[in-house]
């Protein structure tokens, strides 16, 4: 019988062990995506408790404790720190099977040395444990960036934001991991959103552009993008419930703009001539800047309206949708074909039930001298789990060339989430160990110690574009 979360955790060959400790642990992080407060870095964030480390702003959590009954006072509410970190625990001792019981014992290994089980019998013990360590100060959001070997974090950030934290990073010459910006424009989409027309007020003062057309608006966006690549930005991302292609003229679109600037109500089908006026042209200024694109498709969010109400947006009351459609996603794909203006795309979706549909309509549309220039993107939130990125993993090999995957990111709010990136390194070992034991795959040591330094970091690195020569 195996020790619980032993050295070996979910390395079940001896292939798969040695692709791991031999090659994979070995490796640097690549994290192009996620969302690390780029603040926190910069003034080298410290922590007192493990509620702090783990349970502000984490929806996966307070999802997983209202599941299990606990109020909410205990969760986004004015408990103390000791208070919700009983309930966690409580939380987390019921909850095996689930991601997040494999990941909190990772942390704990890896960042405080604590090789237990984390129950309520000794919660208080683990508590003290963490605590004393955090106390010394030796342990920061830097401190946790240097352990987990990050070479490089892509954050998200909103084109209205100064970057004054990534300035102050730029500078830094004592801190080796580059943090590059991410171009996230979704408010500027959401035209039917309440507060769109303060938002374009915003825009209009930074980019000191008058906004009264859709022409002044792509004008003031195309400013703020030229900030963005000051910083280095190299990537966009779009969270979207779902793509559109629909057929839609100048003039309609300048009419729906002028209609909701005057403050009137817009139909759906007005919504969706706009967004997609807007996303071709940003996916025709990231062809142009060779940036990449980032689609996260297929979440339904603030599912409950009393909790969206009272809580706000990403609280933990998002799901999944089924709506995604392969009519849209291949229309939209082929229209900026046409048109030369594909970039390079991750399209992430939130139904694995559409990662077949993805990764053959991608395939579509490869290009000479870059590999696989549309992939399906890795397992994103509610999949990023066993089952869930082993089963991407698979789609992405049965329906391409695994060997191109850019690999893993942790969509995180937390430093300690890096741990995320082992997780997924020990899966893809062992689906590869599988494969050689079962004899679908040669047992050639160099051959597969390459596949996974491509796909853990250097295919990330070629694909962006980052600067990074010592990878």
């Amino acid at each position: 019988m195996r020790l619980f979360m032993d050295q070996d955790f979910l390395l079940q060959t001896d292939t798969a062990k040695e692709l791991y400790h031999e090659c994979a642990a070995k490796l640097p992080i690549i994290d192009y995506h996620c969302h690390v407060n780029p603040r926190e870095i910069a003034q080298n964030q410290k922590f007192q408790n493990l509620t702090q480390l783990w349970l502000k702003e984490d929806h996966y959590k307070w999802r997983l404790m209202r599941m299990s009954g606990v109020e909410e006072r205990y969760i986004t509410g004015k408990a103390s720190d000791w208070e919700k970190f009983e309930k966690w625990v409580e939380t987390l001792e019921r909850s095996v099977g689930n991601p997040l019981y494999h990941w909190c014992h990772l942390e704990l290994q890896r960042y405080f040395g604590y090789y237990g089980v984390l129950n309520t019998e000794n919660r208080k013990e683990v508590w003290d444990f963490c605590s004393q360590k955090l106390s010394r100060g030796e342990i920061g959001a830097r401190e946790l960036i240097k352990q987990s070997r990050v070479a490089l974090i892509c954050t998200t950030d909103d084109p209205t934001d100064s970057l004054r934290w990534h300035r102050e990073l730029r500078e830094d010459t004592q801190f080796v991991t580059q943090v590059l910006p991410t171009w996230r424009p979704d408010r500027l989409l959401e035209i039917e959103k309440d507060g769109f027309l303060q938002y374009i007020e915003k825009l209009e003062q930074l980019s000191e552009v008058k906004i009264q057309s859709v022409a002044d608006l792509k004008s003031a966006a195309e400013k703020r993008m030229d900030y963005f690549q000051e910083f280095g930005c190299k990537l966009a991302d779009h969270g979207m419930e779902n793509i559109y292609c629909v057929r839609q003229s100048r003039e309609e679109v300048e009419a729906v703009l002028k209609k909701r600037l005057r403050g009137e109500s817009i139909a759906e089908e007005e919504i969706m001539k706009y967004k997609m006026e807007l996303l071709s042209f940003f996916a025709s200024q990231y062809q142009k800047r060779n940036w990449t694109m980032q689609l996260h498709l297929g979440c339904h969010r603030n599912s409950n309206t009393r909790e969206f109400q009272r809580l706000g947006a990403d609280t933990g009351f998002d799901c999944i949708n089924n709506e995604v459609s392969s009519k849209h996603v291949i229309g939209f794909l082929d229209e900026l074909n046409i048109r030369g203006n594909l970039p390079r795309m991750l399209i992430y979706c939130l139904n694995s039930a559409d990662y077949e549909m993805i990764g053959a309509a991608v395939s579509c549309f490869s290009e000479p001298f870059l590999s696989q220039k549309v992939q399906l993107g890795a397992a994103w939130w509610f999949h990023d789990c066993k089952a869930g990125i082993e089963k991407q993993l698979e789609v992405f090999a049965n329906l391409g060339s695994l060997g191109n995957f850019v690999g893993m990111l942790t969509d995180s709010r937390s430093f300690l989430s890096y741990v995320r990136h082992e997780y997924f390194r020990r899966i893809l070992c062992n689906l590869l160990g599988k494969w050689v034991e079962d004899g679908e795959c040669p047992r050639d040591k160099r051959h597969l110690n390459r596949i996974v330094r491509d796909i853990c970091c250097k295919n990330a690195v070629r694909y962006f574009g980052f600067n990074l020569n010592t990878i």
